[in-house]
C-alpha cells in the first residue's frame, strides 16, 4: 500500500507482530490464542489512533475509511492464518476442506468507519464440513473477543446464488464482495457464476427494487435532505444514496470501479469528480462522528455539529458561525448527491430501466396541445418530460433558463435530467441583464404564483442552481441552517415549503386544519404579493442586522424587479418586516387585554393587511417542521384575528366578541341535551368571555361534565386524565381554588412526576376556582400504560394542592443529569424585561433563556415569593429557547412602577434562571397558554 495514503500502523505491522507470536508460542495453542487477542486488541487501538491522527491532519474522509478497512483486513487475515495453521491445520485438504473469507457490504467496498460492522462471508465449495465449521467458529470467537461487531454468513457458492435470487438485500451485499484470504479460486468461481446466473438479464428488477428501497428509507427518516439534524449514513443525500447509485451502476453497466463510470458514459469527468468529492466529505464527517463519540453514531445531532465543525477546522465568517458554515457545506453536498441521483435516473430511463413520473400528483394534466410553443422556444417533450432540442437553447436565449421551468409548470411535466444538466452547466449565462429582463421576471413571477405546483418547480429550480443565480439574495441562504432546535429545515427549504403550504391552502386542501385562512384567502386583493412575501420573508437570514428589517429592503428591490406596482411593493415590504409579529403577539401576549389588541390593530391598520398577515403566519409556522403547528396555535391566531377585526371595523364586525361568545354558549348548550336550562345558565355564568373565545367545543363539553361531577361530589379540588394519540400528548384537567401560588404548585407537581408540559390552557371561574388543562408529552405507545402514567401525575398534583408533599424537594430530586451535552451546544443569553406600556392593568414581565426541566416552576415560585399576582401567563418554547411572559400586579392590584422594585424583580428572576442552568435537556416543547383574569 502507498505509505502516503496508508496508515502509520496497519496490516503489515499486524502481520509482522502475529508472525513473531506464532514463532514464540506456536506449540502452545491456549497461550497463542491469549497472546493473539492481546496483540490484535493493542494493534487495533494503536492503528485507530494513528488513523484518527491522520484524519485530523489531512481531512481526507475516504483515505480514513480505507485505512480503517486495511487495518481490519490485517486483523481478519491474521486470525484466519493462526486458526488454519495452528488450531485446525490440514496438510492434505480434501475438496470439501476449502474456504474463502470474503468481505461483504460496506466492508466489501473497501471503506469502513470507526464504528462500522465487520461483514464477512465464509464461502464454501459445498456444504459445511467439520473442518470448515470449526475454522469459522474459532475465527468468530476471536473476533468477538476483540469486541468487534461481526455480521457473518457461512454459505456454499450454490447457497449464495439461491439466496441472491430470493432476497434483494442479500443480492446487494453479494454484489459488493472483496476477497480477503483463503481459497481465491473458490471466490473467483463465485464471481463468475454470480455475474452469469444472477446479474445477467435482471437489471430492471434490481433497479426498481433499489429505488423503491431508497424511497422507503427516505420516507422513514424524513423526506427532505435539508433536515437540520441529518442522518449522514441513511438520510436523503447521505452515503447510502451514493451507495445506491454505485450499486445500480455496477449492476446495470457492469463496472467494478467507480472510475469506470465515466467510460461507461454514465457521468462526465466533472460529474465523477463531484461524486468523489461528495463521497469524501460524507466519509470525513462520518469518521469524525464515530471517533468523537466512540460509537457508531450516524445522526449529526446539534451537540455533535459544533464538535465536528471544530474537528474539521471551520471558523466563523461572513455573518455565519463555524457550525452554520459547516452545515451549509453539508447541505450543499446533500444537494449535489440529489443531482447525481437525477443523472443516474435519467440514464436508466434512456435504457428503459426505470418508470417515468409526472411533476406533481395533485395537478391535473392540462388539456390541449402546446407543442408548437415548446418547439418555438427550443424545447420538446421526451419520455413525458420537458427537454431541450439542442445544446444551444440557453446560449441562444438565456431567458430560456427561466422559461424551461415555466413550461414545466404550465404543462405539468417533470424536467428531463439532460435539460437540468445543461441548465446547470449554463448557469453563468444568468447575468445582470437576465436578472433585469422583463420577460424573465414575468416568467418567474408566474412560476412563483402558479396555481399548479409552485413549490415543486421552485425546488427543482433551486436544485439545478437557477433559483439562486437568478435571485442572488436567495442564493445566499441556500443550504443555510439555523443552529437551533426550533427550525427543522435549512432557510431555503423553509421558504419553499411555506410557498407550498400557501398553495395547498389556496387549493382548499387544508380547510379542516386551517379553516380561517381557507375562508379568507379567496377574498384577498394582493394574492401575488402574498406569494412573493412568503418566498422572501426569511431572505435576509444570516446577516448582521435584524433579518426582518434587512428583508424589507430586499423585498422592495426585488418587488420592483419582479414587476409589482408601488402599492404592492409597500404591502410586500410591510409583510416581510412584520412577518413575526402576529405569531409573537398571539403566543406571548394576553389577548384578553384591550391594549394588546389596540396596539396590534394600530400596527396592522387595514383588514387586507390583517388577512395577509394571518395567512402568512399560518404558512410560516406550518413550514417550520413536523409537529410545530398545532390546534392551540390556531385558536390563538383566530382569537387575535377576530379581536383585531372588531377594532378595525369600528366595532361593527359581523362576528364580534359578544356574538362569538353567544355562539360558543349555544353550541355547548346543544351538546348538553340532558341539562336543564337553569343548570346550563348557572354554569355559563361561571366563565368569563375569554374562556368561550379560546376553548374549542369538545373541551368545553368535557369541562362542563367535569365541573358538574365535582360539584355533585362537593369537591373543589379534582383532576381528570385523558390521552390524545393524534397529538401525542396526555391531557390533565385540574380544578382547584385559585390562589397566587397555584400555577407554581401545578407546574412543580408535573415536573416532580416526570411530566414535561408541552401545552396548557388556564382559566379562572367567576366563583374563584381555577380550571386548568395541562398537556404533557406522551411517554408510552399503549393508551393503557399512558393513562396509568397520567393518573400518577394527576395524583401528584392533587397531593401538592392538598399540601401533602413539599413540591420544592420533589422537583429538585427529579432534575435529570442526562442530556447535558445536547443543550451545551446552544447558548441563549438569559434576559428579563419589564414593560408597563403593553397593558393598561398589568406590568408585563418577559423572560427568555435556555429551556430546562423545572424552569416554569422556578419562575412561578420566584414570582410568588416576590408577592406578585399573576393575571395571565403565556409560555412558549422555540426549540431550545424558552420565552415566558407573565402579566402581573402587586398585591393591591397595581402595576410595578418603582425602579427599585423592578430591579429586585429582575435580580430575583435572573437568580432563578441561573439555577441548574448548565445545559440540562429541554423539558417542554412548543407551548402557549393563557390564564383569564376577572
Amino acid at each position: 500500500m502507498d505509505r502516503r495514503t496508508g496508515p502509520i500502523y496497519g496490516s503489515e505491522d499486524i502481520a509482522a507482530e502475529v508472525a513473531a507470536l506464532e514463532a514464540r508460542h506456536g506449540q502452545d495453542r491456549d497461550r497463542l490464542r491469549r497472546e493473539l487477542i492481546a496483540c490484535l486488541s493493542a494493534g487495533l487501538v494503536k492503528g485507530r489512533a494513528a488513523v484518527e491522527e491522520k484524519l485530523l491532519a489531512e481531512q481526507d474522509g475516504l483515505a480514513c475509511a480505507r485505512r480503517l478497512c486495511a487495518l481490519m483486513d490485517g486483523v481478519v487475515r491474521a486470525v484466519y492464518g493462526v486458526v488454519v495453521r495452528h488450531f485446525y491445520r490440514v496438510d492434505n485438504p480434501s475438496t470439501g476442506e476449502r474456504l474463502a473469507v470474503v468481505a461483504t457490504g460496506g466492508y466489501g467496498r473497501g471503506t469502513m468507519a470507526p464504528g462500522s460492522d465487520v461483514d464477512l462471508l465464509f464461502l464454501l465449495p459445498y456444504k459445511k464440513t467439520a473442518w470448515s465449521e470449526s475454522v469459522v467458529e474459532a475465527m468468530l470467537y476471536i473476533l468477538w473477543d476483540l469486541k468487534l461487531k461481526v455480521g457473518h454468513a457461512t454459505r456454499s457458492v450454490d447457497d449464495c446464488l439461491r439466496e441472491a435470487r430470493a432476497d434483494m438485500t442479500i443480492r446487494t451485499a453479494l454484489l459488493e464482495t472483496r476477497y480477503l484470504t483463503g481459497e481465491k479460486a473458490l471466490y473467483e468461481d463465485f464471481l463468475t457464476r454470480f455475474d452469469a446466473e444472477i446479474v445477467e438479464g435482471t437489471a430492471q428488477a434490481f433497479v426498481e427494487a433499489k429505488l423503491a428501497e431508497r424511497d422507503a428509507r427516505i420516507s422513514q427518516r424524513g423526506a427532505s435532505r435539508y433536515l437540520v439534524e441529518p442522518n449522514v449514513k441513511e438520510g436523503k443525500g447521505g452515503l447510502r444514496d451514493l451507495n445506491t447509485l454505485f450499486w445500480i451502476a455496477k449492476y446495470v453497466y457492469r463496472v467494478r470501479d467507480q472510475r469506470q463510470l465515466v467510460k461507461a458514459g454514465l457521468f462526465t469527468q466533472a460529474e465523477y469528480k463531484l461524486f468523489h468529492r461528495c463521497e469524501e466529505f460524507l466519509w470525513r464527517v462520518r469518521c469524525h462522528m464515530h471517533f468523537a463519540t466512540g460509537r457508531a453514531e450516524e445522526r449529526l445531532s446539534f451537540d455533535l455539529q459544533r464538535l465536528i465543525a471544530a474537528r474539521i477546522g471551520y471558523g466563523a465568517h461572513g455573518g455565519l458561525s463555524a457550525v452554520e458554515r459547516f452545515m451549509k457545506r453539508y447541505f450543499l453536498v446533500a444537494k449535489d448527491v440529489g443531482d447525481l441521483t437525477a443523472i443516474v435516473c435519467a440514464a436508466l430511463e434512456a435504457r428503459q430501466e426505470k418508470p417515468r413520473a409526472m411533476l406533481d400528483r395533485f395537478v391535473r394534466r392540462l388539456r390541449g396541445s402546446r407543442r408548437s410553443a415548446l418547439e418555438v422556444a427550443g424545447f420538446a417533450i421526451e419520455n413525458n418530460r420537458i427537454t431541450v432540442v439542442d445544446e444551444e437553447v440557453f446560449l441562444r436565449d438565456p431567458v430560456n433558463l427561466i422559461r424551461l421551468f415555466w413550461l414545466a409548470d404550465r404543462h405539468n411535466r417533470a424536467i428531463h435530467p439532460d435539460a437540468s444538466r445543461l441548465a446547470t452547466r449554463s448557469l453563468k449565462l444568468i447575468d445582470r441583464a437576465v436578472r433585469e429582463d422583463q420577460e424573465a421576471n414575468r416568467l418567474f413571477l408566474d412560476i412563483l404564483t402558479s396555481r399548479n405546483a409552485p413549490e415543486v418547480v421552485l425546488r427543482r429550480m433551486n436544485e439545478v442552481g437557477v433559483l439562486g443565480r437568478f435571485v442572488p439574495d436567495f442564493g445566499r441562504i441556500v443550504a443555510m441552517m439555523q443552529f437551533n432546535m426550533y427550525h427543522h429545515y435549512t432557510v431555503d427549504e423553509h421558504l419553499l415549503r411555506s410557498v407550498g403550504v400557501l398553495a395547498e391552502i389556496e387549493a382548499g386542501r387544508l380547510e379542516a386544519e386551517h379553516p380561517l385562512a381557507n375562508s379568507i384567502i379567496g377574498g384577498i386583493r394582493h394574492r401575488r404579493v402574498l406569494y412573493v412575501a412568503l418566498f422572501l420573508h426569511d431572505i435576509a437570514k444570516g446577516r448582521d442586522e435584524d433579518h426582518s428589517i434587512a428583508g424589507a429592503r430586499v423585498a422592495r428591490r426585488l418587488g420592483r424587479r419582479f414587476g409589482l406596482d408601488e402599492g404592492e411593493i409597500d404591502t410586500l415590504a410591510w409583510l416581510v418586516e412584520n412577518h413575526l409579529v402576529m405569531s409573537t403577539v398571539a403566543q406571548s401576549r394576553d389577548l384578553a387585554d384591550p391594549r394588546t389588541i389596540a396596539d396590534f390593530a394600530a400596527l396592522v391598520q387595514t383588514m387586507e393587511r390583517l388577512k395577509l398577515l394571518l395567512i402568512l403566519t399560518v404558512c410560516d409556522i406550518k413550514a417550520v417542521g413536523p409537529g410545530v403547528w398545532n390546534g392551540w396555535k390556531g385558536e390563538l391566531l383566530r382569537t387575535l384575528y377576530y379581536e383585531t377585526e372588531l377594532v378595525l371595523s369600528g366595532g361593527h364586525s359581523g362576528v364580534g366578541q359578544a356574538e362569538r361568545v353567544r355562539r360558543a354558549q349555544a353550541a355547548l348548550r346543544e351538546a348538553l341535551p340532558d341539562w336543564t336550562d337553569a343548570a346550563f345558565e348557572a354554569y355559563a355564568g361561571r366563565h368569563y368571555p375569554a374562556y368561550w373565545l379560546k376553548v374549542e367545543l369538545p373541551r368545553r363539553v368535557k369541562h362542563a361534565r367535569f365541573l358538574a361531577a365535582a360539584e355533585a361530589r362537593g369537591d373543589t379540588t379534582a383532576t381528570a386524565v385523558e390521552t390524545d394519540g393524534f397529538r401525542g400528548v396526555t391531557e390533565l384537567t385540574v380544578l382547584a381554588p385559585d390562589h397566587p401560588r397555584l400555577l407554581a404548585i401545578i407546574t412543580g407537581a408535573c415536573a416532580s412526576a416526570g411530566g414535561n408540559i408541552v401545552d396548557a390552557q388556564i382559566f379562572t371561574t367567576t366563583d374563584g376556582l381555577a380550571l386548568d388543562t395541562i398537556f404533557v408529552s406522551r411517554a408510552f405507545v399503549e393508551d393503557e400504560d399512558e393513562l396509568r402514567r397520567g393518573e400518577r401525575i394527576a395524583r401528584a398534583i392533587e397531593r401538592a394542592l392538598k399540601s401533602e408533599v413539599r413540591i420544592a424537594d420533589l422537583v429538585d430530586s427529579r432534575r435529570p443529569s442526562s442530556g447535558r451535552e445536547r443543550m451545551r451546544a446552544f447558548h441563549v443569553p438569559p434576559e428579563v424585561a419589564l414593560d408597563n406600556k403593553l397593558s393598561q392593568r398589568h406590568t408585563v414581565i418577559e423572560v427568555s433563556c435556555l429551556d430546562r426541566p423545572g424552569l416554569l416552576y422556578d419562575l412561578t415560585t420566584a414570582l410568588g415569593k416576590l408577592n406578585l399576582n399573576i393575571g395571565s401567563a403565556h409560555i412558549a418554547t422555540f426549540g431550545e429557547k424558552a420565552v415566558d411572559v407573565f402579566y402581573v400586579t402587586d398585591l393591591t392590584g397595581a402595576k410595578i412602577v418603582s425602579g427599585s422594585r423592578q430591579a429586585a424583580i429582575r435580580r430575583t428572576l435572573m437568580e432563578a434562571l441561573r439555577k441548574e442552568d448548565d445545559g440540562l435537556p429541554p423539558g417542554r416543547g412548543e407551548a402557549a397558554r393563557t390564564k383569564a383574569s376577572p
